[in-house]
């Protein structure tokens, strides 16, 4: 299926990198299942909802179908497709009466995390979410590490700046480590971000 964005622009996503991710021969340990980002935070997502501790969902991806072949009767297959809005987040929901908002992302490189996995809309919602008061991260994942690593937005608002200013274009692993958080990874939850914003204290 081809997807576009609002001014016509094919979606790329993240298919390459999920791709590779299941080819991965992983051995059985809670941190190596080869499981993508999404599938990990899917997870996570539905045991906060089931011990009522947070109501965090993804979003859906508001898309208007345009070319639809139907090969028979019984099936469909959407051809071409474009985005009806440029999308915000990925993430979005309250937990301890608090809007908690955030993005995920993983990358292969094993030294930098490239600022093109942003885009410049994104960044004003989640400054926008800060001026309202809620809490937005990004969730960062090194793929070939299987390293998760919680950014804030304030943290990630500096090195776009950065960027902006004629900076970087990336930021250094070694930036995340010094001024992120890595999160472990667990059976239930698998990644427990939760649990890290209560000892970052961001309420």
């Amino acid at each position: 299926m081809v997807l576009h964005y609002p001014n016509g622009r094919k979606y790329q996503g993240n298919t390459n990198v999920k791709k590779e991710e299941k080819q991965l021969n992983k051995q059985n340990s809670y941190s190596n299942r080869g499981m993508t980002l999404e599938e990990d935070l899917n997870e996570t997502n539905l045991y906060y909802r089931t011990h009522n501790i947070a109501v965090i969902h993804k979003k859906p991806i508001p898309i208007q179908i345009v070319n639809v072949d139907y090969p028979s009767r019984s099936a469909a297959v959407i051809k071409e497709a474009y985005f009806r809005q440029a999308s915000t987040t990925d993430y979005n929901g309250i937990w301890n009466g608090k809007y908690i908002d955030f993005e995920a992302k993983e990358t292969r490189s094993n030294t930098s995390f490239p600022l093109s996995n942003f885009h410049e809309h994104q960044i004003e919602h989640m400054k926008s979410v800060v001026q309202q008061g809620g809490i937005t991260f990004v969730i960062l994942r090194f793929a070939t590490t299987d390293e998760i690593f919680l950014l804030e937005g304030k943290i990630l608002f500096f090195y776009w700046e950065r960027m902006m200013n004629g900076g970087r274009k990336s930021i250094k692993k070694d930036e995340i480590i010094q001024n992120g958080h890595q999160i472990p990874y667990g059976l239930h939850p698998r990644i427990d971000y939760i649990k890290k914003i209560r000892e970052l204290n961001l309420l």
